[in-house]
């Protein structure tokens, strides 16, 4: 019903932006991804998701559309309402988030407030397919360069060294170096073997 905002920012919180349009206020939920995106502008544009519930009308809104089909994606599984999915949305980045579903990781899902296992497992077990349709492959993480191909591989070989399977091992490291590339060998390994 509702496709974007556009106006100045009248007020701004992390969870929430007051958006002056056509000298109407609008009250939006936000999550702090776009609380990032938006704090120090003026004006902005945000894309907007409208639930009508019987007790309230209320306005999510996303400083991207890819945000907002996630948010919209994670709604759709029974059990998330649109707080557990902002709450989602600003623990992870979207392309953190769509790592974490791709790659199934339940267990670092289950780390945002609120969520328990079972209802990670479940997100991911009905998202996991979606995926495709918003344009990201199996393979999620985008290319590594040479300098980070010697990373992954030292990582690899430390993790497999310590006794963990080399396919779960790959897997894991090309997810950390996609969230964060300039990680030490070090590093990374310490973040598979909480992962693994």
């Amino acid at each position: 019903m509702y496709e974007y905002i556009s106006g100045r920012v009248a007020e701004i919180a992390p969870t929430y932006a007051v958006v002056e349009a056509a000298g109407i206020g609008y009250y939006i939920n936000i999550s702090l991804q776009t609380y990032s995106a938006i704090e120090h502008q003026d004006s902005a544009l945000l894309y907007l998701h409208f639930t009508v519930r019987e007790d309230a009308h209320i306005f999510y809104g996303f400083a991207t559309k890819m945000e907002r089909e996630l948010f919209r994606q994670l709604i759709s599984v029974s059990g998330v309402g649109g707080n557990t999915a902002r709450m989602i949305l600003s623990t992870y980045s979207s392309s953190e988030l769509r790592n974490i579903i791709a790659t199934e990781n339940a267990v670092l899902l289950k780390n945002v407030k609120g969520l328990g296992l079972k209802t990670a497992q479940k997100i991911i077990v009905e998202l996991s397919g979606k995926m495709l349709e918003l344009g990201v492959s199996d393979d999620v993480q985008p290319r590594l360069g040479v300098a980070d191909n010697s990373i992954l591989n030292e990582a690899v070989a430390a993790l497999v060294m310590l006794g963990f399977q080399k396919a779960a091992s790959e897997k894991a490291v090309k997810a950390i170096l996609s969230e964060s590339p300039t990680s030490a060998v070090e590093d990374v390994v310490r973040q598979a073997l909480r992962r693994l």
